[in-house]
């Protein structure tokens, strides 16, 4: 597969996607004001969840914490919420962070995770940012060393800052997650509250709290499967959080 690329600068990257973010970017856009979203997912250590040929990847990206009678990775992402254009984006579709915007901003199109391939057909990039431009892909490669250096960036930081993540859901009382492939459970932590735990954790890093985690899940099936497997799903209505459903209708 060879693919060319090459950005005309209509915005439609910059409306209605959630940007993950490093720690260090998450600080940034609290401290310019931004509103970030905690989205958190895991899988149990029986494999419930997960696809085997993903499990690798998924694991170096989370942390294992209980639940119940057993153990769950849960991956945990910090993004900028962008609800409409993203806030930084001005009049004339210009980027007014430019030279310091988020890694993954830097990354798109491609994609982050190694089992996601790259999709021209769902971007929502116009034709014409497929017809002309450098080549991205040839035979189904990366030929972009540079960028295929920021997207080995982008999982490094997952995998280092997790634990810090888990840290910091822990003293803002987050401690429900969705089952990996069923959801995410979405937080709107005040960033005032966000911006002093971030630098918090950071000054002095924590091991993580040991609390236990709960499984808020879809339906009554999920549900079974989960606490046959020994792991907590909550039963009360979510107060600090919503649950977003990735389950066909």
């Amino acid at each position: 597969m060879n693919t060319t690329f090459s950005c005309v600068g209509c915005g439609k990257c910059c409306n209605d996607h959630h940007v993950p973010l490093t720690l260090a970017e998450a600080r940034m856009w609290a401290a310019d004001g931004g509103q970030v979203i905690v989205l958190v997912e895991a899988f149990l250590a029986n494999g419930l969840g997960l696809p085997m040929q993903q499990r690798e990847h998924a694991e170096r990206r989370s942390i294992v914490v209980r639940s119940g009678a057993c153990e769950a990775h849960v991956a945990i992402t910090f993004a900028a919420y962008n609800v409409g254009p993203c806030r930084n984006l001005d009049e004339d579709n210009l980027c007014r962070i430019y030279q310091r915007r988020p890694l993954v901003c830097r990354i798109y199109p491609m994609e982050i995770n190694p089992h996601i391939p790259l999709n021209p057909a769902i971007k929502e990039c116009p034709p014409e940012s497929w017809e002309t431009g450098p080549d991205l892909i040839i035979g189904g490669e990366l030929v972009d060393q540079e960028l295929a250096g920021l997207i080995q960036r982008s999982r490094q930081a997952d995998r280092d800052e997790i634990q810090a993540k888990e840290a910091i859901c822990a003293l803002l009382g987050i401690r429900t997650t969705a089952l990996k492939g069923d959801g995410f459970t979405a937080y709107l932590p005040d960033m005032t509250a966000f911006a002093m735990v971030i630098d918090q954790v950071a000054q002095q890093p924590l091991a993580g709290s040991g609390g236990e985690w709960v499984f808020h899940v879809s339906g009554d099936d999920i549900a079974g499967q989960v606490l046959a497997a020994g792991a907590q799903v909550a039963t009360e209505a979510p107060l600090n959080y919503a649950f977003i459903s990735l389950r066909a209708a």
